[in-house]
């Protein structure tokens, strides 16, 4: 199959999220859904098995709700998009093997989509495509990335975390402080009441060359900082103060090695994607910074930065109408050094 497909439906599953999404030819998005499980609150962090349980149960129902609202028919669509990579082992699988048969069934091509290039591009479904060279700073759960965007498909490393990610380092140090889970949305919220210099916290990395990120030693840096104050609950004011600290020295980590590497690439435009992409302090900052430089930036709505099927139709779409195979026998890739994101050297 060559040429953007009229009518594309997309399934992501590499985490916690359940997102379904229909794609009418290439640009516009029909229905687009995004089920959260909830039971990991309760454990403080996802937990893998209950996470593919939960896929097992929503899928199909999120499928034909979301064909219900674009108004399509399964008999309709043209093609199929899954993520098949990087993301828990057991989410991916339930998301492939569920697009697998329901391709087979209808007879259309079906094409695996990498879950980082997808959040590379995401931007471009409210924002149309971006002026080249560009740079995307990725920052979830799982994953702190900085890529040089030279074209679809075309990419070079610019560097990424060598520990922690940034949204995982939220979520920890809420956990240490009694918030719950997900941690970011919290801490970004109580930060907007704190000092962001009450506490003298680490920016990692910050004075060596590069654009690589570490956030265990800043996680280590409020475990100790809490330690005198005992056990949570703590007042409210203290969990601010600590709250905007933290939040500072991340964010000005991000923006500094964000901007480091659009100075490097001399970039036109900066795109940002993930979960911790919502955070309010961050979307801020590289806004003056840009502004500063004359770099568009290029920022997804909430629901596009987080793990989203409407990116997967998006990358989906280009990679039938670039005349990639379709694969019916697809597999999952639970890594990112493995998945095959294709990579420009130097």
């Amino acid at each position: 199959m060559s040429g953007v497909p009229h009518l594309l439906l997309a399934i992501e599953t590499s985490c916690d999220d359940t997102s379904v999404a229909v794609l009418e030819d290439g640009r516009t998005l029909r229905a687009h859904l995004i089920a959260a499980q909830d039971v990991h609150r309760l454990y403080g962090g996802v937990v893998p098995e209950l996470a593919s349980r939960a896929h097992l149960e929503l899928l199909p129902p999120l499928v034909s709700r979301a064909l219900a609202e674009a108004e399509v028919r399964p008999d309709q669509l043209d093609a199929l998009a899954v993520t098949r990579a990087p993301g828990l082992v057991g989410s991916l699988v339930v998301g492939v093997a569920f697009a697998k048969a329901y391709a087979a069934a209808l007879g259309v091509p079906l094409v695996g989509v990498n879950h980082i290039e997808a959040h590379l591009h995401a931007a471009t479904l409210e924002h149309g495509e971006s002026p080249l060279p560009a740079v995307a700073l990725v920052v979830s759960g799982g994953h702190t990335e900085l890529v040089e965007v030279r074209g679809f498909g075309r990419y070079r490393w610019l560097g990424s975390t060598r520990d922690d990610a940034a949204g995982e380092a939220y979520d920890k140090v809420a956990k240490l402080l009694g918030l719950g889970f997900p941690g970011g949305p919290v801490l970004d919220r109580l930060a907007a009441g704190g000092n962001p210099a009450a506490f003298a916290f680490p920016r990692p990395m910050l004075d060596r060359p590069g654009c690589d990120f570490s956030f265990s030693g800043l996680k280590t840096a409020v475990v100790l900082a809490v330690a005198p104050h005992g056990a949570p609950p703590h007042p409210e004011p203290l969990l601010a103060d600590l709250a905007a600290s933290f939040q500072a020295a991340v964010v000005d980590t991000l923006v500094s090695k964000a901007m480091r590497a659009v100075d490097q690439v001399q970039a036109r435009a900066l795109s940002l994607g993930g979960g911790v992409a919502c955070n309010r302090e961050l979307r801020a900052r590289l806004a003056v910074e840009c502004g500063k430089r004359g770099v568009a930036l290029r920022i997804p709505s909430p629901r596009l930065c987080a793990d989203n099927a409407a990116m997967i139709a998006l990358v989906g779409a280009w990679m039938l109408a670039r005349g990639d195979e379709p694969d019916p026998d697809l597999d999952v890739v639970a890594s990112l050094e493995e998945s095959g994101l294709p990579m420009d050297a130097g």
